[in-house]
């Protein structure tokens, strides 16, 4: 989980991408020019690749305020993202490990 007191990076994405990555999911937070006002646009896909050998199908991408609160909602969000994939991924494996060949559920 990504800590909002310690994700101080706005001053910094106001220059450049920000890249990361957190349990299987990679993400990427840049300045974004929407009309006449400047965004923070968060990206985010699927490990192993990287940004440039992903499918564009793979990627998820939500548009915020470039500001803190805009920072704040895409630290919640990204945080969203990574409780919903780690639930995917362990409710697969219940499933996995609690059906029989046939696919039925034991």
């Amino acid at each position: 989980m990504i800590e909002k007191k310690k994700f101080q990076l706005l001053n910094c994405i106001k220059k450049e991408e920000y890249t990361g990555s957190m349990e299987g999911m990679r993400y990427m937070l840049k300045k974004k020019k929407g009309g006449e006002e400047e965004q923070l646009e968060v990206i985010i896909w699927p490990e192993p690749f990287g940004y440039a050998k992903t499918s564009e199908q793979d990627k998820q991408r939500k548009v915020f305020g470039l500001n803190h609160e805009g920072l704040g909602q895409a630290v919640d969000w990204l945080n969203e993202q990574l409780i919903q994939r780690v639930f995917t991924v362990l409710f697969n494996l219940f499933l996995l490990k609690n059906t029989d060949a046939n696919n039925s559920f034991v």
